[in-house]
């Protein structure tokens, strides 16, 4: 992909592509507008993010796919640089069905190739047209895949991941972290007993000292050890925000002292997942 900003900055991968370090997540609740997707795209293109995240479970490839057709036409941006990801759901795991599902979405993205394409969960579901096909007992119904593939991994400073960045280092395996900056408690899969990562008194103190907020040294964090993250934002201020996160350094000192808020605490209740009834694949 061609970049658009020298200072935004990209891994390359093993295949010889480029991907950003710094993506857009498309995720939202139910409650959440489709069109403020639309428009959330829209914001993240003209403040120059390149890459953007979203998966067929989200329903919203069609307002994404308007979105990109505006700043196409407006000639904002080339499709060949922006760098899109979406993500095969469990009900499609079957190989015969993964091209007709990259087929479908491709069709509501109005777009010929997409630039990556992820497994979503590593459970496989009833193939069908329910998103999340159940028994008469309101159990999920699981289909048996042979699966030869992995699963996207949380990471933040609560759950910095060291060993396993070191495993995708040495693989040169590029790793995506979502829930960089922790989770909303509200919702009911996240454990509630969780310190809320954007409060840390450590975290602020370093973010006052560098004039940014905690999440943006949540997010430069990442970036820094070498980890491409994740940050979703419906409002204009806070996908801008998100985004200054390349004209600043941490110092080594900084990051040892991040490093050290490691708890190894996971935001993300995985047996929740399985069991709620929306059974809700929400990146943070």
């Amino acid at each position: 992909m061609k970049m658009r900003n020298s200072n935004h900055l990209s891994v390359k991968l093993n295949d010889g592509h480029f991907m950003p370090v710094l993506g857009l997540g498309t995720s939202a609740p139910m409650e959440v507008l489709k069109s403020k997707v639309e428009e959330a795209v829209q914001i993240a293109i003209d403040t120059r993010y390149c890459h953007i995240d979203s998966a067929y479970f989200y329903q919203n490839e069609e307002e994404i796919g308007q979105a990109f057709q505006k700043k196409f036409a407006d000639s904002t941006v080339k499709r060949d640089e922006i760098f899109y990801t979406t993500k095969l759901w469990s009900t499609c795991f079957r190989p015969e069905l993964v091209r007709e599902s990259l087929e479908r979405s491709l069709k509501k993205l109005q777009l010929s190739y997409v630039d990556l394409y992820l497994v979503h969960f590593p459970a496989a579901m009833k193939p069908g047209e329910e998103l999340l096909p159940r028994d008469p007992d309101g159990q999920i119904i699981f289909d048996t895949v042979d699966l030869c593939v992995t699963w996207e991994v949380e990471c933040h400073p609560y759950l910095n991941q060291t060993k396993l960045l070191e495993y995708c280092k040495s693989k040169d395996i590029a790793m995506v972290a979502y829930a960089a900056l922790g989770s909303n408690r509200g919702k009911e899969w996240i454990k509630k007993d969780n310190p809320v990562l954007l409060e840390d008194p450590v975290l602020n103190s370093i973010a006052e000292k560098h004039r940014r907020t905690p999440a943006q040294v949540a997010l430069h964090y990442q970036l820094q050890r070498g980890v491409l993250a994740l940050a979703k934002g419906f409002n204009e201020k806070r996908i801008q925000e998100n985004f200054q996160v390349f004209d600043f350094q941490l110092t080594p000192e900084d990051m040892k002292i991040l490093d050290g808020l490691n708890r190894n605490i996971r935001y993300v209740n995985d047996s929740m997942l399985i069991s709620h009834p929306d059974y809700p694949f929400f990146d943070d």
